[in-house]
């Protein structure tokens, strides 16, 4: 949604803009526009922001993708159910926009680590609740019970006894050593020909 601050063009034109804005404030109301942008006709909302007036673009209902295919399905709902979330929104809602926070806490972070870089110092941590340490895992533990847990899934006893070693089968020797000096002596042999003849 585009956003555009309106200005007065010039004094003829500032008596009817601030007529406009302080009429808007007063009934606590915003206004639905038409104006041209771009060789275009557009649709607009008008709303007075502080001593200006703002002009945020809105679209036509032909320029809107239809809203089927995100559509959850219809759910049942009771009374009992909308009348609580009725009674939630009623709890959440304020008199004025101004009663809300809705300050960029993102914002103002960056600016803290921005000024800290210029003046070469470390940013201050942000302020709020300390994260919980992780819980420390005892490995050990987990491991004797992961085996405990096995032992018994194969049905043996929970002692264990004893652990058995078995031998472990030779590895048969490999022959490649063995053939890579026969291919030297015979590539030798063949330098060697040549040289004679």
């Amino acid at each position: 949604m585009q956003k555009n601050y309106l200005t007065a063009d010039g004094p003829v034109a500032a008596k009817p803009y601030v007529l406009l804005r302080k009429a808007l404030e007063r009934n606590e109301k915003v206004a639905v526009a038409k104006y041209a942008l771009c060789g275009r006709e557009r649709l607009g909302l008008l709303r007075p922001l502080g001593d200006a007036l703002l002009l945020s673009g809105l679209h036509w209902a032909d320029e809107i993708r239809s809203s089927d295919e995100i559509t959850p399905p219809e759910a049942e709902l009771t009374d009992d159910e909308v009348e609580g979330a009725l009674t939630l929104m009623e709890t959440m809602t304020v008199a004025s926009l101004a009663d809300l926070d809705v300050t960029d806490h993102y914002t103002e972070a960056l600016h803290e680590v921005i000024e800290a870089k210029a003046e070469h110092r470390t940013p201050a941590p942000p302020a709020g609740e300390e994260k919980p340490a992780a819980p420390v895992v005892d490995l050990m533990a987990a491991l004797e019970k992961s085996v405990a847990d096995a032992r018994e899934r194969r049905g043996e006893s929970a002692g264990g006894g004893e652990a058995t070693v078995h031998e472990m089968p030779a590895k048969p020797k490999k022959k490649t050593a063995a053939k890579k000096a026969t291919v030297k002596k015979t590539a030798a042999k063949k330098t060697t020909r040549r040289k004679t003849a």
